[in-house]
């Protein structure tokens, strides 16, 4: 029987442990696990037959987080990493290396933002910022060696919907893979749906929802036609000299169509070690037994807070897909479905010194650096998550001087305002 997301949240992956009948998922925390015998090690090791080797590389509890959260999205396979910013990196890294280049669109995380335009340049991979807004600025910017297109479903802190099937078919029409991260945006959008191949999570952000721990998660979708395009991707369908000659392309095909997920585990997790620990995988997992409740809560408070902040006389705009006009919120209405996501951010006329101004006056609002926790927060960008940027850059990804990012939790939403309300008032 299919069962729809919400039901998944609570039962995909398993069911009981199979020694102790545990229903709960049990924290695996070991380094290593017994092999049957010199053969099974040596089969393990070839990849001839699937289990645990080291979990550096796999284990039980991040499996099952892998497995529930790939059948959340529809996918083929997951691949749980240390952060989130570990999950973008693998995703490019997976598919480019140096000489390569990727279309990334401009409105995206500073966090990200410095990874490709400073981490992935050093290693010689180029990253080619456009505007999303027009989804033919990634055919543009697309030549023989671009490995993949890039973008966030529901921006941080631009928060304007991504074209996700505009984009999606120019890159399948030219043979380039879309990549998503759904961060913001888990239970009201699915990206497979709508044509992406490759989704990836910050799961330390609504998945989690509690703001204790840190992890990533990359999702391959299993729908991209890597064979008809084997030129494009040399790492997947060229021998690979770190595995004796394995072909990924042709060393997944026993297992499904989970080349990209096999490879990312396989070579780069193995080498990078950027694996997430099985204690943070079981809280995730507490954590997503409830995100769909969660996100109707953040949905409705972050509408009302927007709908507040709209009508405040310090307030020079509010930015959120609800209040959107035009393209931007024909797109929201196509991509999400059960609410505008928890973010909300607002100008704030007084610029940067109103902006750190109205932070320092919260008190019941957290000043941290995150998002999607289950208590409000808020930050101000411009000087601290997107402070590495460029006046130029910061700009194009959605950031003034006066900008304040707030994520609205789930406590009453008449508390929220109290606070902001008390905030504004004496900037």
């Amino acid at each position: 029987m299919a069962h729809r997301t919400e039901t998944q949240a609570l039962h995909a992956g398993h069911r009981a442990d199979p020694t102790t009948g545990s229903v709960a998922v049990p924290i695996y925390q070991t380094t290593s696990y017994q092999f049957n015998d010199a053969e099974h090690a040596a089969s393990l090791f070839a990849l001839s037959e699937l289990g645990n080797i080291y979990t550096r590389i796999m284990n039980p509890t991040n499996d099952v987080l892998e497995q529930r959260l790939t059948a959340m999205e529809g996918g083929a396979a997951g691949l749980a990493l240390a952060s989130g910013q570990a999950a973008s990196m693998f995703a490019i890294l997976n598919i480019a290396a140096s000489g390569d280049n990727f279309v990334c669109s401009q409105h995206i995380y500073g966090g990200t933002w410095n990874l490709f335009d400073v981490t992935l340049r050093d290693l010689g991979i180029e990253v080619r910022f456009v505007d999303p807004t027009d989804p033919e600025n990634f055919r543009a910017a697309t030549d023989d060696k671009t490995r993949a297109y890039y973008g966030e479903t529901l921006p941080n802190p631009k928060l304007e919907m991504f074209p996700i099937s505009e984009v999606a078919a120019i890159g399948r029409e030219l043979g380039v893979p879309l990549i998503m991260d759904n961060t913001a945006a888990p239970i009201l959008c699915r990206p497979f749906d709508h044509g992406a191949a490759i989704t990836m999570y910050s799961t330390t952000k609504y998945l989690g929802g509690h703001g204790n721990s840190i992890g990533g998660v990359l999702i391959d979708g299993g729908n991209f036609d890597w064979e008809a395009n084997r030129e494009r991707f040399p790492l997947l369908t060229r021998p690979d000299p770190g595995y004796h000659g394995a072909v990924w392309l042709e060393a997944a095909k026993p297992l499904g169509p989970i080349a990209y997920a096999l490879k990312a585990r396989v070579t780069l997790l193995r080498d990078v070690g950027a694996a997430m620990s099985p204690f943070n995988a079981f809280l995730f997992l507490q954590g997503v037994e409830t995100v769909s409740l969660r996100m109707q809560k953040h949905c409705e408070n972050a509408s009302v807070v927007a709908e507040y902040l709209s009508q405040h006389d310090k307030v020079e705009k509010v930015i959120h897909p609800s209040l959107q006009k035009g393209e931007a919120r024909r797109r929201a209405d196509a991509y999400l479905s059960g609410g505008y996501g928890g973010l909300v951010g607002m100008e704030l006329a007084g610029g940067k010194a109103a902006g750190q101004a109205f932070i320092n006056n919260l008190e019941l609002l957290y000043h941290v650096a995150n998002i999607g926790d289950a208590r409000s927060l808020a930050i101000h960008p411009a000087s601290t998550t997107h402070s590495q940027l460029s006046e130029e850059d910061l700009l194009a990804s959605g950031v003034t001087p006066g900008y304040v990012r707030l994520s609205i939790g789930i406590e009453h939403v008449d508390d929220i305002i109290a606070d902001i309300e008390q905030a504004l008032a004496k900037v």
